[in-house]
């Protein structure tokens, strides 16, 4: 079990790299802007429940290969898991909102947006340096 979960993060990890460093950047250079904006907004949903997904079964995998002991692998797992529903269901449709509400010509809405997203990708990175630091204290 433990060497599934380790598989599961390492798994996770990839994505979570794989997306900001080669699509985002390929997809703004390679569709206009507002096309662009159409792909990730359908895009990210779907990397969430990716993260969500893949980290809650790793959560559940290194418990598992705990037994009767809190796994302290498993609960950073979970905090990912938990952290990204949030971001998915509570975060990400204010972000768009405001994102359309800028487009729309409300110029507060740009602050939203940005601190949204900000908050975002401040997020993400805590998630990445956590499960990096899980693999390299597990293994």
């Amino acid at each position: 079990m433990f060497d599934l979960a380790q598989s599961l993060v390492l798994l996770l990890l990839g994505g979570m790299l794989f997306f900001p460093i080669v699509v985002a950047p390929v997809v703004f250079m390679a569709l206009p802007e507002a096309q662009a904006g159409i792909f990730l907004r359908a895009m990210f949903p779907r990397y969430y429940v990716f993260m969500i997904v893949l980290s809650l079964v790793a959560s559940a995998m290194y418990q598992l290969s705990e037994g009767a002991v809190v796994s302290v692998a498993a609960l950073v797992c979970l905090g990912v898991g938990l952290s990204t529903l949030w971001v998915r269901q509570g975060l990400l449709p204010r972000i768009n909102a405001a994102r359309d509400a800028q487009l729309a010509g409300d110029a507060n809405a740009g602050e939203a947006f940005d601190r949204g997203h900000k908050l975002s990708v401040a997020i993400n990175i805590v998630q990445l340096v956590l499960l990096v630091a899980l693999v390299f204290v597990s293994s």
